[in-house]
């Protein structure tokens, strides 16, 4: 098949990156409504990142036909914004005196194994989680001060911590886009390249 001009794009809707990033900007709609106060700016800002990871990721797949250096930009673009909520959610969990998750914390194997399709799904599971940890049937050993502090965890604080688990999830697989964006485009070039292919292969074949 002869190279394309402008190659098959878009499609962003089958990208997990996408899929992720949306069910993040939907927990943080959610969480932003019943824990952030509306009139703050803390709460249209933690909205406008978790919308912008979407936002990006779309138009970057859009873009990617006429420009690969465009999408990258603007997969990166998701990527900090992603980052920048995940900062508003460890801000709110700090100066709450709690702390964020540890990566190797099982709570967090079983969310991602859940693979929860909406927010409405994340939900159940911050509630059923919060449930068992006020009547000490999940976690630690409940002798330690450790365990008294998980098991007292308010259902905010799990919520939060389900929404940074997501978010390293989404940004798990942005960092993989962006080498594969990056790999394609250090090999192909852009559309000035392809151009030049383009042009190149029809002249050949014209004098061939």
């Amino acid at each position: 098949m002869p190279e394309l001009l402008i190659p098959k794009h878009g499609g962003y809707r089958k990208l997990k990156s996408f899929q992720v990033a949306e069910l993040v900007y939907d927990v943080t709609v959610r969480f932003c409504d019943r824990y952030i106060d509306r009139r703050s700016r803390t709460h249209d800002q933690m909205v406008q990142a978790a919308r912008s990871g979407i936002q990006n990721i779309a138009e970057g797949s859009m873009a990617s036909g006429t420009s690969k250096k465009m999408e990258l930009k603007l997969t990166n673009v998701a990527r900090a914004s992603l980052e920048e909520l995940r900062r508003d959610y460890e801000d709110f969990l700090r100066q709450r005196g709690f702390g964020v998750w540890l990566l190797r914390d099982p709570r967090r194997a079983d969310l991602i194994a859940r693979r929860p399709a909406n927010a409405d799904a994340v939900a159940l599971w911050v509630k059923e989680l919060h449930l068992k940890q006020r009547n000490g049937r999940d976690g630690p050993d409940r002798q330690s001060m450790e365990s008294i502090r998980f098991i007292s965890e308010p259902v905010e604080t799990v919520a939060a911590n389900a929404a940074l688990t997501l978010i390293a999830v989404a940004s798990s697989l942005l960092d993989r886009q962006l080498a594969a964006q990056a790999a394609v485009f250090e090999k192909e070039g852009g559309f000035t390249e392809r151009l030049h292919r383009i042009r190149t292969a029809r002249r050949d074949g014209a004098t061939g």
